[in-house]
């Protein structure tokens, strides 16, 4: 398996099963907050921090390595079980920002491991960030 990549993956139950949302950011950028509120309003965590994606047939995929399963930091509070996904197929990319985005982007895409994605930088501060991101991922 290749290297795993720096970022927190969640997924929810939708119209279709499962969609996944790699989120990216450097060290502090606020992935693990956002997912925590995620886990909260019902989505499930693959991975925090690190994550292995690969191509599949149809698509990109990610779970956590090893020895961070079902883990998730909590600044703070350290290190936390989490309700997990072990697998989830990954639908978009979220760069975590803290700075207010455009306000109508042109369509963004990026490539991960051989596979084109839709990317999308996300204020993950506003309490709106998740219903916004809820948004992003019931339209592809």
């Amino acid at each position: 398996m290749s290297p795993p990549v720096h970022a927190t993956v969640v997924a929810r139950f939708g119209p279709g099963g499962w969609r996944g949302v790699l989120l990216r950011g450097p060290s502090g950028s606020g992935k693990s907050d956002l997912a925590l509120r995620l886990i909260d309003a019902g989505w499930r965590l693959v991975a925090d921090d690190y994550a292995h994606v690969w191509a599949s047939g149809d698509g990109l995929h990610a779970c956590a390595p090893d020895r961070i399963a079902g883990r998730i930091e909590a600044r703070g509070l350290g290190i936390l079980d989490a309700a997990t996904r072990p697998v989830a197929r990954v639908f978009l990319l979220i760069d975590c920002v803290q700075a207010t985005p455009e306000r109508l982007p042109e369509p963004a895409f990026e490539i991960l491991a051989g596979v084109r994605l839709p990317r999308l930088d996300l204020d993950i501060r506003p309490a709106s960030a998740i219903r916004t991101l809820a948004l992003a991922i019931d339209r592809l």
